[in-house]
């Protein structure tokens, strides 16, 4: 199931631009929700290295990684997280699919292998939030 979560789209000499993120439910959570301010841990996959959306660049399943924590809606984390992840509910998987402006934007981060003006796709499971 894939549901459009926040996309605005608009023409400028004959090109769409699309911004925001798509969300596809991989496995659905318990209905609980985390709310704007509490800090949630999760496992993430990010793909998009090189331009590359099969190319994966970092993963807290790899080892030596540990999940992920950060206080949601506060701006810690890229936009698509923030506002991806929010609402998802408890030991929900989604695959997130977020447009430049979502990600990281026209700096790219370059030490990933994450291109200027790349879109990513990242998936993502809640392990808990509090």
């Amino acid at each position: 199931k894939e549901t459009t979560l926040l996309e605005t789209s608009f023409e400028i000499d004959q090109i769409t631009i699309t911004m925001g993120f798509t969300k596809q439910i991989l496995r659905a959570g318990n209905g609980a929700l985390p709310r704007r301010g509490q800090r949630v841990t999760v496992h993430c996959t990010g793909y998009g290295k090189n331009n590359d959306l099969s190319l994966k660049f970092w993963s807290t399943k790899d080892p030596g990684q540990q999940p992920f924590s950060f206080n949601v809606g506060n701006g810690e984390v890229i936009k698509g997280w923030d506002e991806g992840v929010i609402g998802m509910s408890l030991g929900e998987v989604a695959r997130i699919h977020c447009s430049p402006d979502y990600a990281y934007g026209s700096g790219g981060f370059p030490a990933w292998g994450i291109m200027p003006n790349a879109e990513l796709i990242f998936e993502i499971e809640v392990l808990s939030f509090r």
